[in-house]
């Protein structure tokens, strides 16, 4: 990567993380910004817009991994949109987990929250639904619904509890 890249460093280094009163394995991760739609998580390349990273051990296994939110269209779903990718150390290297094209609804955020994955979405009638999904060995599962069929400023507010 280039240095130039370095000093428009956007994120800052996140490590040490304590997790339930005891320390987790050193995972680090590093958010870099090259121009408007390339960014580097440590040396992984993100060719998207970059719009949240959380960090936290969705998998259960001890260590943090990294939740990145990314703009891009897929396979399945030609437009552009929000995506969730999430990322893992192995030896010392980020790789990837899962890199989802889709929750349930149409995700406009998330958030880590006790273990889980918190998501903002919204339906094909316009309305807001506040969702968590666990980590189900492949990709994230749905868990339970906060709430749903509600506005925006209603379902924000559940949202960041």
């Amino acid at each position: 990567m280039k240095t130039t890249s370095r000093r428009r460093a956007i994120g800052a280094i996140i490590a040490g993380w304590m997790i339930g009163g005891t320390a987790s394995m050193a995972q680090s991760y590093e958010l870099k910004r090259g121009h408007d739609s390339l960014y580097w998580l440590n040396e992984w390349r993100l060719p998207y817009p970059v719009y949240r990273l959380q960090t936290g051990d969705i998998d259960g296994d001890g260590s943090n991994d990294a939740m990145v939110g990314v703009v891009k269209s897929t396979r399945f779903y030609p437009e552009r949109g929000r995506r969730l990718f999430i990322f893992k150390q192995v030896k010392g290297h980020v790789r990837p987990m899962w890199m989802g094209s889709k929750l349930g609804g149409i995700l406009q955020d998330f958030r880590f929250v006790d273990g889980r994955l918190r998501s903002l979405e919204t339906t094909t009638d316009s309305l807001y639904v506040v969702a968590e999904y666990r980590w189900a060995g492949f990709g994230m599962a749905f868990d339970r619904f906060i709430i749903k069929g509600v506005n925006r400023e209603t379902a924000t507010k559940y949202f960041e509890q």
